[in-house]
């Protein structure tokens, strides 16, 4: 179905979400920093991110900016898939171009249905 990047530092919720997104046909990818991310984006050209905020070497934030300032990636949807909840934070990703802002503990359900709206917006 569609090729994404999981760019998240916690083994336990990628692999949680490498099972359930290939249990649906997705190819699943994985970064574990956001420069390893960014790196990924280039060569596997993932049809959607799902983006932690707080990583090693560099911050989801950061990564967000790179991809949206760069003709080349700026139209992949990014969904940040985050614990930081607070208001600023969430205001933050959406105006630095994320799709969608998602906070941890999440409801598998609407994370799907959040992944499926992004994908049909990229189409």
């Amino acid at each position: 179905m569609a090729r994404i990047l999981v760019t998240e530092d916690e083994p336990y919720i990628y692999k949680m979400l490498e099972f359930r997104l290939n249990t649906l046909g997705h190819e699943i990818s994985l970064a574990t920093n956001g420069e390893q991310a960014l790196a990924l984006v280039d060569s596997i050209r993932p049809d959607l991110v799902l983006l932690d905020v707080m990583m090693p070497v560099m911050g989801g934030f950061q990564v967000l900016r790179k991809l949206k300032e760069d003709d080349g990636t700026s139209s992949i949807p990014v969904i940040i898939l985050s614990a930081k909840g607070q208001e600023k934070d969430i205001v933050a990703g959406l105006e630095h171009g994320a799709f969608d802002y998602i906070t941890k503990p999440f409801s598998f359900p609407e994370l799907i249905a959040r992944i499926d709206r992004a994908l049909a917006s990229a189409k």
